[in-house]
Parts: structure tokens; sequence; C-alpha cells
């Protein structure tokens, strides 16, 4: 075998070893914290993935507004935010359109809700 082939033949093995469970291990790879606050994780989320459209106030077609600790509690606990992101349905996914939020995202804001939806 001809050494200028070798560089080849290590690219093929090493592409045929890699094991990533799924596309969205690569998309975002943030550990949840201990505990989840709003203001140290989930504000961020909801302000560069939400605030576009549930503003206040909300605009193209939003129903309601995201923009402060109490609305983002509501929208949980009243109004099916988790389920809204967490959903497979293009007609019902938030954010509106797509695409959805890496599942550690989504997993950030389910783990806010389990430690009790706490501000700070």
């Amino acid at each position: 075998m001809k050494t200028k082939h070798i560089p080849y033949l290590i690219f093929i093995i090493l592409a045929f070893n890699c094991s990533n469970v799924s596309e969205e291990d690569l998309i975002d790879s943030t550990p949840i914290p201990t505990t989840v606050t709003y203001l140290d994780d989930v504000k961020s989320i909801i302000d560069s993935n939400c605030i576009s459209c549930h503003s206040n106030p909300p605009i193209n077609g939003a129903p309601i507004s995201l923009v402060t600790f109490e609305n983002v509690k509501n929208a949980i606990e009243n109004n099916g935010l988790i389920s809204r992101i967490s959903s497979n349905d293009l007609s019902f996914l938030m954010p509106f359109g797509g695409p959805r939020l890496p599942q550690n995202t989504i997993d950030i804001i389910t783990q806010w809700e389990t430690d009790g939806l706490l501000e700070d």
C-alpha cells in the first residue's frame, strides 16, 4: 500500500468510529445546573428565543407576554409552555416555525419547574 493512501484510510476509520447518540448532543451540551432558577438559567433562554414575539405587548399573534418572571411562571403553570416547547407537532411547537429548541435547553426549563419555579 502506498503511503499517500494512509491519510484516507485514517479518515475512513475515524469517520466510522464516531458514536454520538443523536444530532442534538452536538448542538447544545450545556450541563443542567444543580438548582435551576429563573434569573440564572431560564431568563436568558426566554430572552433569546421567545421575546421577539412574546414581548409586551405580544406581537405576531402571540397570545401572552413572557417579559417578566411572573409571565413565564404563569405560562408554565397555566398555558402549557413546556408542552409547546417540547412538541414534535410543528403546528403546536414554539418557537413558532421552529426549529425546536435543543433538548438540553428544554430540560433546563423542565428542571426549573421541577425545582419549584424559583426566581433567584
